[in-house]
């Protein structure tokens, strides 16, 4: 083992990194932008066709009347129950515990706009009917997130939501999507986008994750809604003069990547089967239902960091460049397959596991 190596400085220097769909620079950009003349117009102020034009696009594929791109999802989540909170003249929305809102925004949707959410369900599930049925007080809106991220990506059964949305709508509850990965879950419902965003009144998806652009979202639903969205997101500063080098990654690589969100849920359950059959390590959910998952490992994270180090430097395969730990026994990482998976030689990746494997074995001898 090179002496002093990182996690993250092994990762970085082998030959087959699992996860994504490679490293994040400057090539993202240009590969989106190669086949533009250089005369092709910007957007101005949310106007102009290379706007106009896809945010229509990606309204059909949604089954929406209409949507708007923003620079982030936090600016365009937090609007969207907004302006469901001032329409039903309620302070008070409803998500689940571990949601971005609540756990990665700094408190913004109650700082900004001074909305109260209730927490719904505890922190090792996906939100379910009885725990609708069983709220305590009115709400103007519910958000779901499909999959839930930070217990591995789960996702409830589609009759669940099919009844949840049913509920939603005889209570007047207006129902949000954060679908940041929605494109992502399409191949284990077996759903259309637009057959799972009918359940919504509006929806978030993200155009950096599985998509691997740049930046930026798309805030959808009914004209009316949007067109509030457009005046709350002068409101946030998100009105930019352009919005292009955002827009242009997003257009090209969902047109490139739409087509592979099947392989790539495939791909998940295959490496989640490897992990699976590893000495200590466990899957959540055990067989993938999306492109991600969590990697548990029942040791801790500084017992595991030179393990994992070593076998970077070993076999070239990089399987994680971050260990989290749980408490002083426990760690897990995050899994995203993308187009980096396949580029990985079997015997490789064969190879990484035994490694993995025999190293966890022989660590637990030594204890």
């Amino acid at each position: 083992m090179t002496k002093g190596s990182t996690l993250q400085e092994a990762f970085n220097r082998t030959s087959y990194p699992l996860g994504g769909h490679g490293k994040r620079n400057v090539a993202v950009l240009m590969e989106a932008f190669r086949s533009l003349s250089e005369e092709t117009d910007s957007d101005i102020y949310g106007s102009g066709a290379i706007i106009e034009d896809f945010q229509a696009e990606v309204a059909q594929y949604l089954g929406k009347e209409a949507a708007v791109f923003f620079p982030s999802g936090t600016m365009a989540q937090q609007i969207a129950l907004r302006i469901w909170s001032d329409q039903r003249g309620l302070q008070t929305v409803a998500y689940h515990p571990l949601c971005h809102l609540e756990i990665h925004e700094q408190d913004g949707l109650k700082e900004l706009h001074r909305l109260k959410p209730i927490l719904l369900a505890d922190r090792t599930r996906t939100i379910r009917l009885a725990d609708v049925e069983e709220l305590g007080e009115d709400i103007a809106c519910l958000l779901l997130e499909l999959p839930q991220r930070e217990i591995g990506g789960q996702l409830p059964p589609f009759s669940e939501l099919e009844a949840i949305a049913a509920y939603c709508r005889s209570k007047g509850i207006k129902l949000h999507l954060d679908g940041a990965r929605l494109f992502e879950i399409l191949p284990y419902y077996g759903k259309t986008a637009a057959e799972v965003c009918a359940l919504f009144d509006s929806v978030y998806v993200s155009f950096y994750k599985g998509i691997g652009g740049i930046a930026g979202a798309i805030l959808a639903g009914e004209q009316p809604f949007t067109e509030a969205s457009k005046i709350w997101k002068r409101r946030h500063g998100g009105d930019l003069i352009s919005l292009y080098p955002y827009i242009i990654p997003a257009k090209h690589y969902m047109k490139e990547r739409l087509p592979f969100m099947r392989q790539y849920y495939e791909d998940a359950v295959e490496l989640a089967s490897f992990f699976n059959g590893c000495h200590a390590i466990s899957t959540k959910p055990q067989i993938p239902v999306s492109n991600m998952f969590h990697v548990h490992i029942a040791r801790s994270k500084q017992m595991l960091e030179p393990i994992f180090v070593a076998a970077c430097e070993a076999t070239g395969v990089g399987l994680t460049n971050n260990i989290n730990a749980v408490d002083e026994q426990n760690s897990y990482f995050e899994i995203s397959v993308g187009d980096r998976y396949r580029r990985v030689p079997r015997e490789k990746l064969e190879e990484a596991f035994r490694y993995i494997g025999q190293a966890l074995r022989n660590a637990e001898i030594n204890e």
